[in-house]
């Protein structure tokens, strides 16, 4: 058929049928796609569902365990792209993976922010002897408590997107330089839309692990800093880095590494994601359907990079009243 896309270079590993209680959830994990491929993934993603049963990658394949003494209905996300470019990127994401299996459930966003924070700081001083350059990894995450709304937490760039059927909405700010510039005040919001979300620019001005360059953009500095309505401009303070978040009956989120849309249209590439979702029964699904269409583009559509997704579906008003309660309902 002419019409029919190419074959899948790389299927990736994918992580579907784990109990979230209401909420459905697919993920995969992969190289990328076309001929062009990166020599290993260095992403990574960790899925604790309400049963405390986990699954995330190790050396590139899926791993997964029965967490001894997690509380039950509470659930955990979370995404990370491991910097190649500063050496032992997937060994980054990796240790991060297993900090992240050792964190006990979070009750509320502080408590969060200051185990993670401890993390950051022990790794660093993990991979202080590593040869080379400090290494770091973007982490995206949603701590998914029980009867109240999720927490999220994000460093780096990738991102938690809101997919309704008129459009895909960021829910997260990247820490990349035009949002160091916006933060200053030389940088509008038309300038920072289109060198964020219409441009591909990989650079990081933050990431776990590796540290930042907000409080001082001519140094790289030891501890991770918040972007909240305290440091950002008036038209991001909406997506701060670490704020309870409540999820729409009905929804689709989307939490997902760079790769997903580093392309030469990416905002082209990102508004045809609610008519790729539409009319797909459940997460895993729609989740084959967008990487289905990943893998259909041009091999220059898309350049060299690993990428990795969590879509979360959130049921309907209807059949939320004879399920479990949604999280922040």
């Amino acid at each position: 058929m002419p019409n029919s896309p190419p074959p899948v270079s790389d299927p990736g590993a994918w992580i579907a049928g784990m109990r979230f209680g209401a909420l459905d959830v697919a993920a995969c994990s992969r190289l990328g796609a076309g001929p062009r491929l990166r020599a290993e993934n260095q992403d990574n993603l960790l899925l604790i569902d309400a049963d405390g049963n986990a699954a995330w990658l190790q050396d590139q394949a899926v791993q997964r365990r029965r967490l001894a003494g997690w509380r039950r209905g509470h659930a955990r996300l979370a995404v990370l792209d491991g910097m190649g470019g500063h050496g032992h990127g997937r060994e980054a994401a990796e240790a991060v993976v297993a900090g992240l299996l050792a964190l006990p459930p979070c009750a509320t966003g502080a408590e969060l922010a200051r185990r993670l924070d401890a993390l950051h700081a022990d790794l660093q001083r993990h991979f202080a002897d590593a040869p080379g350059p400090r290494p770091g990894t973007t982490l995206t995450l949603l701590e998914l408590r029980a009867d109240e709304a999720p927490l999220l937490y994000h460093v780096g760039d990738s991102r938690l997107y809101d997919i309704t059927p008129a459009r895909a909405t960021p829910l997260t700010v990247d820490h990349v330089p035009a949002t160091a510039y916006a933060m200053a005040g030389v940088l509008g919001e038309a300038d920072w839309w289109q060198q964020v979300h219409g441009e591909h620019r990989p650079q990081v001005a933050q990431a776990f692990l590796l540290g930042n360059a907000f409080a001082d953009p001519s140094r790289l500095n030891d501890p991770l800093f918040e972007l909240s309505p305290l440091n950002l401009p008036a038209w991001l303070c909406g997506l701060a880095d670490r704020r309870p978040l409540a999820l729409r009956a009905g929804g689709t989120y989307l939490l997902a590494t760079d790769g997903l849309w580093s392309c030469s249209d990416p905002c082209g590439w990102v508004g045809q994601w609610p008519q790729l979702l539409a009319g797909e029964p459940d997460a895993a699904t729609m989740l084959h359907a967008l990487l289905a269409a990943y893998d259909a583009h041009p091999a220059a559509f898309f350049y060299p990079d690993n990428v990795s997704a969590i879509l979360v579906r959130v049921p309907g008003p209807d059949r939320l009243r004879d399920e479990t309660a949604l999280p922040g309902s």
